[in-house]
């Protein structure tokens, strides 16, 4: 019997782009999401078609924090040997303002799935997101895999960071082959409506001002979605040796190379042929000036090579938002 591949959160961003790319592969893909209104459901339902048009794609709605849901679903599609857990209350900011889905969603969703993995006979791998978020107050550049997390800025990194704690004791407890994932500041097409880029590029095309936080004293490691699912996918081939006494695998996948806030916002004013009205404004709370990730872990143990250049990246992220909102 085959097995298929569990991904959770295919109705967002990253999650849809993974499961694509594992569609086109000729993999069954299991996919998983609430749908839930943090923003527009339509993006998700757009994306969720997409996805729908292969026959080796199943899609459940249903709030990983449901166990008895998400148990009859693993039983339905069993055995998932692998899962791509991608589901999450995503959002720096918006954990300050409701904490609680955050919570519900990134801490008992993923005991959720940590318990269906563990139960799995000849399981084979269960990869995780976690976030550059976790590096919280952390000042030296760029930041490594080996660096102390124990200072997060904000709930939704809390939450991530306790996500690789909970990975760690499964790991452990069980010798679960499981993998942690930070992603850097991804963006590309079919990005979220609450990321910079996108609030950029609505308020240009509106004729209204940009927000820049920090006075624009700041950098990211702006990483292109293709990049991301690259690194998921070749992460996924690579369990971790199942042995109790040593830490699961935590890998930075970034671009390798952080652009100042600035630099970001003229690739897209060249692209728009807009030049954007700025609002200067002091550093948010939960916010860090700079991000940028060591990756030399992950290019040695499963060949991870981000080579998208910002220019190509901004570019495609344009001309899909333009193709998309119908502004071409």
């Amino acid at each position: 019997m085959s097995s298929s591949i569990m991904v959770t959160g295919t109705a967002g961003f990253i999650g849809f782009h993974t499961a694509l790319a594992l569609l086109k592969k000729g993999k069954t893909v299991i996919g998983v999401d609430n749908l839930n209104p943090y923003y527009s459901v339509k993006l998700k339902e757009d994306r969720l078609r997409l996805l729908q048009a292969y026959p080796n794609f199943h899609f459940h709605k249903v709030d990983l924090s449901d166990q008895e849901a998400m148990a009859r679903i693993w039983q339905s599609h069993a055995p998932i040997l692998q899962v791509i857990h991608l589901g999450a209350q995503a959002g720096v900011r918006f954990s300050l303002v409701d904490p609680f889905p955050y919570i519900t969603s990134n801490i008992m969703g993923f005991m959720v799935i940590l318990e269906l993995c563990r139960h799995q006979p000849n399981f084979q791998h269960l990869v995780y997101a976690s976030t550059s978020s976790v590096y919280g107050t952390n000042k030296e550049i760029p930041f490594r895999e080996d660096q102390r997390v124990d200072s997060p800025m904000s709930l939704y990194a809390a939450t991530k960071r306790s996500n690789e704690l909970m990975a760690q004791s499964y790991h452990h407890l069980y010798a679960l082959p499981v993998t942690g994932l930070r992603f850097f500041t991804v963006y590309g097409p079919w990005g979220r409506p609450d990321m910079s880029a996108f609030k950029f590029m609505k308020a240009m095309l509106a004729g209204e001002p940009i927000d820049i936080y920090n006075h624009g004293k700041m950098a990211r490691d702006y990483t292109y979605i293709d990049d991301i699912v690259a690194g998921i996918l070749g992460a996924l081939i690579h369990p971790p040796k199942s042995t109790k006494d040593q830490l699961h695998p935590i890998y930075n996948l970034g671009n390798n190379h952080s652009e100042s806030l600035m630099d970001f916002i003229e690739t897209l004013e060249k692209e728009l042929n807009i030049t954007a009205m700025k609002n200067f404004l002091p550093l948010q709370d939960g916010d860090v000036p700079a991000t940028a990730a060591d990756i030399s872990a992950a290019a040695r143990d499963f060949g991870y090579s981000p080579s998208t250049r910002i220019s190509e990246g901004v570019a495609r992220l344009v001309a899909w938002y333009k193709e998309y909102n119908e502004l071409q």
